[in-house]
Formats: C-alpha cells, structure tokens, sequence
C-alpha cells in the first residue's frame, strides 16, 4: 500500500484534532460499545490502528486489541497513549497472522485508502484469514457521495469556524473508482496541505469482493448505533462472517 497519500509524519502531528473536529473523537465509545459485541470480550485486531481512537477504549472494555499501520509516527502516538495495545507497521493489503482473532475490523473509511481493487480484495483475503471460525469481520466505510463535480473536479468547504477553514480540492477518476484530493487547512497565518487518494467503494461491490474470499454479509447498518442502512445514509457499518459451506 503506497503511503504518498496516506497521512504522513505532518499529519500524525495533527491527527487527533483533525478527528476531534470531524466528530470521530466523541464517536469512538459507540464504536467501541459495538465493536466488542462482536469481539465476545475476547480479542481484536484493528486494520489502520493509528492513533488508538477506537482501540483505545475497545482495550478498556476488556478487549485484547492488536493493531496494524503503515506509519512510524501513528505508531507512536499510540504507544505513547497506550503501551499495552500490541501493534505493529505492517501493509494491511498483505499480511499474515499466526493467531486468529474474534474481530477484525477496519473504520473511518480505511479500507479505501487502498486504492486499486486487488488491493483491497487482498486486504479481506488476509483479513478472513485472521478470523477464528466463528469470528466476524467489521467495515465501516463511507457512502460514496458523487455530485458536484463538474469537469470531474470538484471543490468544498468542509468547516468553518472562528479559527479554521478547511477547504477539500477532489479530481474524480472514475475508470479506477479513485477520488485524489487535496485538504487545505487555514488557521491563523498558516496554511496546511494534505493529499490524499482514495479508491471508493459501493456497498454492493464490498459485498461481492467478500464473497471472492469466503465471507458473506450478516449485518449491515446505517451507523454505529445500529440504525437501518437506507438510501439516504452517508455511511454504513458492515458485519461478514465465514460462508456457510
């Protein structure tokens, strides 16, 4: 998995407030709350652990979570919030793990940052690889949200407050499904650049790349409080278990 666009050493720096203005932050214990359902108060493993935003509280919950990350100072950040949550670097794209997990999940859209589409088949492969038989695998993943482009780019002001303004540039390449963006954060004097790429994915899609590595859809819902999945969600959550034979 190419970290050009992923978050970097800059933002690593900056990664807890930019989630505690986007709302994740005050949001992580109803993820938590439903992610150790799942779990059986047993063990987990996190796909783009980061900073422990969510594996953080799962662990206070009794969960034994492990984590995976491709960045050094994400990596950092949670040892240094928490020093008993095993985590690793590592490319969710491709690895293995000898111990199998009640849980597997991967949020806040992190399965896209993968952006070709073997690569995020190759992703549920090793993730289904990683479950115990009865084990399930969580997705939280944004419903992709297309108009307004015009020319196939696209421009937005995502918040503005007395003291920030943040503004997203997107050029849509939709051969490849890929949205490449740039976020632009003015705050005082400065100015923050942050590039990203992203391969989006359809909920239908992700239920037919399940399929291709032996899971099949058990649940879906429209958020983490289990609200229904309708046409008007921006989001929805996920839950694949082992096909049945």
């Amino acid at each position: 998995m190419s970290s050009d666009f992923i978050y970097g050493q800059d933002l690593a720096s900056v990664y807890e407030k930019l989630t505690r203005m986007a709302g994740k932050a005050a949001e992580a214990d109803d993820t938590a709350a439903f992610l150790e359902r799942y779990s059986s108060g047993r063990s987990a493993l996190e796909l783009g652990i980061g900073n422990g935003r969510v594996a953080v509280p799962l662990s206070e919950r009794g969960v034994k979570v492990e984590g995976i990350d491709n960045s050094d100072s994400m990596l950092k950040l949670l040892a240094n919030r928490n020093n008993r949550i095993k985590a690793w670097k590592g490319d969710i794209a491709d690895f293995s793990s000898e111990q199998r997990y009640d849980l597997v999940y991967c949020v806040y859209g992190t399965l896209t940052l993968l952006f070709r589409r073997e690569e995020q088949i190759a992703c549920l492969r090793s993730a289904a690889g990683a479950l115990h038989e009865q084990g399930a695998l969580v997705i939280e993943l944004r419903v992709p949200a297309l108009d307004g482009f015009v020319s196939r780019q696209r421009t937005s002001t995502t918040l503005v407050d007395h003291e920030n303004t943040f503004i997203k540039a997107e050029v849509h390449e939709p051969l490849q499904q890929n949205l490449m963006s740039t976020l632009l954060w003015f705050s005082g004097t400065s100015v923050r650049r942050y590039p990203q790429r992203i391969r989006y994915v359809y909920h239908q899609e992700l239920d037919t790349m399940a399929e291709h590595v032996g899971l099949e859809l058990a649940e879906r819902w429209g958020d983490w409080a289990r609200g229904a999945f309708t046409d008007m969600s921006k989001r929805h959550v996920s839950v694949y278990r082992r096909a049945s034979l």
